[in-house]
């Protein structure tokens, strides 16, 4: 017979073999030898007593405690009266290897680290989040423990449709929005979804994110084509000349240099997607963030019919919480919440709730207020730290967001500049990763500097320590 013993950490199991030659009592001492031996069982766990394995192995009292007691002789156990039976703290140590392997070196601290794309993770509101919880799951009806609708809860859905309508001017109906885990979900979604049409090729901006809308596409078994960008956004004249039915833009706040995309390019975008019968999958990422530059509206809201826009909370409260939403057009809406059913049957809803909660309240605006004013904090010391140690360094993309494009000198050596500050510990990154392959050596040296999750004091520090880097020689 086989048993596990649910009270046990690890669990434990043992099987008798009643026809065996071996004796029940050496059967049960063998096993629970080796299960120490091979650290199933670790020190200082408890084994059930006496009594209950006798019960529930059908053997006599009598018999498990001649076990244990052997167990014990041999150093494997530890028993003391009105306490339960243990694994000895020394009842197996591990032979050293042959030679000792050299443990992995400690990553350095690093004075900052200028990772692009990350907000104030420090900053996340945990008491007004877990207050929502609190309000949520105490309004939760019994039946929204259910499945419910695949494209997530009807409350969340009303909320944050009136919330797009008012901030990002976006066309949202409720009925077509569906929440989904984030924004590589929501694109897996839209490109899996505009497959199923018969779109083949899909493009992207360059520079822009080659690595995971080149992984998406080719998941959805979709072709990707980079289109480059200029000071006004994507060049949709270049799109045009493409075969591409689809594209993916951040027509707010580019990613990565930071420009927002020109009145008259939306325009044309949307006559593109117009003639082609095409889709174009907005990725409105951090339009909440902007300091001296008018709002700028989402895209959907001139073309509804015409654009899928993928908004989420990961720039405004945090990347872990994996919430998300799709404004689909309502042509796609129903093939869109077919795909989320077959992904994952929905999102949680009680976060769902209390996402809603905390929008409703007035919580979730009063937390964007606290971050622009400290992201605005933060890009001045960029500013001031760049203009004190390396004032011949251009800064652009700073109009919103949290990160902005450090241009290098003529002929310097982005790579050189970013191992060199490595070993200064500092963490830079370069724009040559966001350029597509056939690029990615042509365009001038440039740095993303993130300053979401980076202090004023570490920026001020961090620059200071490679001020002489950006500046070149």
């Amino acid at each position: 017979m086989s048993l596990k013993w649910s009270g046990l950490s690890p669990e434990l199991l043992l099987t008798l073999d009643r026809r065996s030659a071996e004796p029940l009592r050496c059967q049960v001492e063998r096993q629970v030898r080796e299960a120490i031996r091979t650290q199933r069982l670790q020190a200082g766990e408890r084994l059930p007593s006496s009594r209950e394995l006798a019960r529930a192995l059908g053997l006599s009292r009598g018999v498990v405690q001649d076990c244990y007691a052997q167990l014990q002789a041999e150093g494997y156990l530890v028993t003391r009266v009105g306490s339960a039976t243990r694994v000895a703290e020394c009842a197996y140590v591990p032979a050293a290897p042959m030679t000792a392997p050299t443990p992995p070196a400690a990553p350095p601290r690093l004075l900052a680290d200028f990772r692009a794309a990350v907000p104030h993770l420090g900053g996340f509101p945990l008491d007004d989040w877990l207050r929502a919880l609190r309000e949520a799951g105490r309004s939760l009806p019994t039946a929204d423990l259910d499945y419910g609708d695949p494209r997530g809860s009807a409350v969340l859905r009303e909320v944050v449709a009136g919330y797009l309508r008012r901030v990002r001017a976006a066309a949202a109906d409720p009925e077509h929005l569906v929440v989904c885990a984030g924004y590589a979900q929501g694109l897996d979604l839209a490109l899996r979804t505009l497959a199923r049409t018969g779109v083949d090729t899909v493009a992207y901006e360059d520079p822009g994110s080659p690595a995971s809308i080149g992984a998406a596409a080719e998941a959805a078994g979709l072709s990707a084509v980079p289109v480059p960008v200029d000071e006004h956004g994507l060049d949709v004249r270049a799109l045009a000349a493409t075969r591409a039915r689809a594209v993916v833009v951040t027509p707010a706040h580019q990613w990565p240099t930071g420009v927002a995309m020109a009145p008259d390019r939306r325009i044309a975008l949307i006559k593109w997607a117009e003639r082609q019968g095409a889709f174009v999958i907005e990725d409105d990422y951090d339009a909440e963030f902007r300091y001296d530059r008018e709002p700028v509206g989402c895209l959907q809201g001139l073309a509804a019919d015409r654009v899928i826009s993928i908004g989420t909370v990961s720039k405004s409260l945090a990347p872990a919480l994996r919430i998300g939403w799709m404004l689909c057009p309502p042509a796609l809406a129903r093939e869109i919440s077919t795909a989320k059913y077959l992904s994952d049957r929905g999102s949680p809803v009680l976060d769902q709730l209390a996402l809603a909660r905390l929008i409703e309240s007035g919580r979730y605006d009063r937390h964007l207020r606290r971050m622009r004013t400290t992201y605005a904090a933060r890009r001045r010391a960029l500013t001031t730290a760049l203009a004190t140690h390396a004032p011949g360094v251009a800064v652009t993309g700073l109009a919103a967001g949290f990160h902005a494009v450090a241009h290098l000198g003529e002929g310097a050596d982005e790579q050189g500049v970013i191992a060199a500050a490595r070993a200064r510990s500092v963490g830079l990154y370069g724009m040559s990763a966001c350029r597509s392959t056939a690029r990615r050596g042509d365009g001038p040296a440039q740095l993303v500097l993130g300053f979401g999750d980076v202090s004023e004091s570490a920026i001020a520090e961090g620059i200071a320590a490679i001020g002489d880097l950006l500046a070149g020689p």
